[in-house]
């Protein structure tokens, strides 16, 4: 097939692929943020939710799978750190609910391979709300600041 006529035919996929991504992701209904990173009760049931359910990849002191941004051999990244070191700050309180509740093909698409589950069917809204509450109460105030900037825009 003659590269223009790929990319010509290929063009209108990929934009439908990535539109049809977006509105799955904006139709999944994310409360506002209830994850108070100074709620002890809410942080003390994330940090025993995440003890159960993402230690064993994320690591304990949320440090991540060593070398977290070099693909493994199976084409599937390692688990990112959910500390300062890595990019969880950077996303908005309702990204990090959605990621965790479906897993990152919300964001990536169906096609997307990763060893990160979805726990939809494992963990209640308020389990998940509080292991995010867990992760933003590890945060320097820095961090935490500007994270909270971004759950704000992203009304």
């Amino acid at each position: 097939m003659k590269p223009w006529l790929r990319l010509t035919l290929g063009a209108p996929l990929l934009a439908a692929v990535i539109a049809g991504t977006w509105a799955v992701w904006r139709q999944i209904e994310a409360p506002a943020s209830p994850a108070d990173p100074n709620d002890r009760a809410m942080v003390a049931l994330g940090k025993d939710v995440y003890g159960r359910h993402c230690l064993s990849c994320h690591g304990r002191n949320l440090e991540g799978e060593r070398d977290w941004r070099t693909p493994k051999a199976n084409g599937r990244l390692p688990a990112p750190p959910h500390d300062e070191t890595g990019h969880t700050w950077h996303h908005s309180d309702r990204q990090l609910f959605v990621l965790t509740k479906v897993g990152p093909r919300a964001f990536a698409g169906p096609n997307y391979q990763t060893d990160m589950p979805g726990y939809a069917d494992t963990l209640s809204d308020r389990e998940i709300w509080a292991v995010i509450a867990y992760i933003k109460s590890t945060w320097p105030n820095r961090v935490l600041a500007y994270q909270q900037d971004v759950t704000g825009r992203d009304r």
